[in-house]
């Protein structure tokens, strides 16, 4: 993990607000790393610039506050919401993780890449991609 940190994946303005406690146990510790070092490592690499972490790590009290889905990957460490800072970039991005052929699980550009959901289950490398 070169230019991510755990604190980045557990920090939540929801959580925070609603006093719960989003400490990443050990085994999402292991899913981040395996993401940071396989796809935003390398993504961030290329780009030459921060990427923003905007959501990481949720257990799953966060993850019904936020509106995720029941089996987010997000709840097993294995998702980040991404973002440069802004849309044209994002789109960037989402073009980049193709062509670097980085793996993944799924690649969302989510409202009008506004940010951008990317998540790699080891087991599961369908590599699908949707704009939505």
């Amino acid at each position: 993990m070169r230019y991510f940190t755990f604190q980045e994946f557990e920090r939540s303005a929801t959580a925070i607000r609603h006093g719960i406690d989003n400490t990443i146990p050990e085994q999402a510790k292991k899913n981040i790393a395996i993401l940071v070092d396989n796809v935003l490592d390398p993504l961030r690499s290329w780009w030459g610039k921060p990427i923003i972490v905007t959501s990481g790590y949720r257990n799953t009290e966060l993850n019904r506050l936020v509106g995720g889905v029941k089996n987010s990957h997000h709840m097993r460490g294995m998702a980040a919401d991404i973002s440069t800072g802004n849309s044209v970039d994002n789109r960037r991005l989402f073009q980049k993780v193709t062509e670097l052929g980085l793996p993944f699980t799924q690649l969302i550009g989510e409202k009008g890449f506004s940010w951008l959901h990317i998540s790699l289950d080891i087991n599961d490398q369908r590599k699908e991609r949707l704009i939505r």
